[in-house]
């Protein structure tokens, strides 16, 4: 978020073409406000992290 960078997905060699998604294979810039991360782990140990920054929407 600080950084201001959208990192590429990692492994992402040959993407379907008919999915209609703007898949990134590189790190691009970009204005963050908010970021989501998931972690999934046995027996239901699960977890969901909303990251967002104190700067004002612009």
């Amino acid at each position: 978020i600080d950084r201001g960078v959208l990192p590429g997905t990692c492994n992402l060699v040959d993407p379907d073409p008919t999915i209609r998604l703007n898949l990134l294979t590189d790190a691009r810039e970009s204005t963050i406000e908010a970021a989501l991360t998931n972690s999934f782990g046995f027996g239901g140990m699960n977890a969901a992290l909303v990251l967002g920054t104190d700067r004002p929407a612009q």
